[in-house]
C-alpha cells in the first residue's frame, strides 16, 4: 500500500493513509463507520488499488453488495490479483445470485489462489449451495484434503464450522456435534460460536444474567415507585383530615361580645 501512494502528492498520500487507517481500525468494531472513511479516502483517490480494496470491504461489512463488488472488481483490474475473487463470489451471494457464485467457483481463476483463497471458495461454493436449497450438496462441497487435515490452518476453525453446519442441515446432528467440537478445538481466536452450538445441541439453556439483573432493577424500580405513591396519598389525605378537623374545631368556637338587652 505504502508503495501505491507514493505515486499521490506527499499531502494527499498521509490524508489517504490516515482514512484507510481508521477503516482497518473500525472495520470489525464499527462497520458504518469505516464505511465512512472509506467513502472519503475513495473521493482522495479513487486510482490506488488499495483504496478501492478498502473501500470494497468496507461496503462488504455493511452488506453493501453490489457496491463491494464494484470496488473488488476495479481493484483487481488495477493489480491483476485473483486474491479477491472468493469475496467478489460471496458478494453475488449477498446479492441474491449464488448461481453466479457457484459459476465463480469453477472459473480457472480458483486454481490460481493460494490455499487459503481456495478454502475460502470451497466455504463461499458450499454456502451458495445451501442458498440454492441445495443442502446435501453443500456437504459434499465442504469435504476436502484440508477438512480431513490433522493439521491447525487459520482457516481451520472456520472450514470445520461450516461443514458442522451443514451436517445439521441434512440431519446428521451426531456428526454435527463431534465437528462443532473439532472446530472449537482449532479455534484459538474465537472467531466462530462453536462453543454455544455445542451446548444448544447439548441442551444447555443460557441465561442472560445481565438481563436478569436489568429486570430485576425495573422491578424494584416500579415497587419503589408504588410504594412512595402510596405513602405521597397517604401523607396528603392526613393533611386533609388535618385541615377539615381544624375547621370543625373552629366553627365549635362561642361567639363573644353584643348588649344584653
Amino acid at each position: 500500500m505504502r508503495q501505491e501512494l507514493m505515486s499521490l502528492p506527499k499531502t494527499l498520500a498521509e490524508d489517504v493513509a490516515r482514512n484507510l487507517v481508521m477503516v482497518a481500525k473500525l472495520l470489525d468494531e464499527d462497520a458504518e463507520q469505516a464505511y465512512g472513511y472509506s467513502r472519503v479516502a475513495l473521493r482522495l483517490a479513487s486510482r490506488v488499488a488499495a483504496v478501492r480494496e478498502a473501500a470494497g470491504f468496507a461496503s462488504y461489512a455493511t452488506a453493501r453488495y453490489s457496491e463491494a463488488l464494484a470496488e473488488f472488481r476495479a481493484a483487481r483490474r488495477m493489480t491483476g490479483s485473483v486474491e479477491l475473487w472468493p469475496v467478489m463470489a460471496d458478494c453475488e451471494r449477498g446479492m441474491g445470485r449464488p448461481e453466479r457464485a457457484l459459476a465463480m467457483a469453477g472459473e480457472p481463476e480458483v486454481q490460481k489462489l493460494d490455499k487459503a483463497g481456495q478454502v475460502e471458495m470451497r466455504l463461499v461454493a458450499a454456502g451458495a449451495r445451501k442458498d440454492m436449497g441445495q443442502a446435501e450438496a453443500a456437504v459434499v462441497t465442504l469435504q476436502s484434503p484440508e477438512l480431513a487435515s490433522n493439521s491447525v490452518q487459520p482457516w481451520t476453525a472456520r472450514l470445520r464450522y461450516a461443514y458442522a453446519d451443514a451436517l445439521l442441515d441434512v440431519g446428521r446432528e451426531a456428526e454435527a456435534r463431534e465437528w462443532f467440537a473439532k472446530a472449537l478445538e482449532a479455534d484459538q481466536g474465537g472467531t466462530t460460536n462453536a462453543s454455544d452450538r455445542l451446548a444448544e445441541l447439548d441442551g444447555v439453556e443460557f441465561t442472560d444474567v445481565l438481563a436478569d439483573v436489568e429486570e430485576a432493577e425495573d422491578v424494584k424500580d416500579a415497587e419503589d415507585a408504588v410504594i412512595e405513591a402510596a405513602d405521597d396519598a397517604k401523607e396528603d389525605e392526613a393533611k386533609e383530615e388535618a385541615a377539615e378537623a381544624a375547621d370543625e374545631k373552629d366553627g365549635e368556637k362561642p361567639v363573644e361580645g353584643g348588649d344584653a338587652r
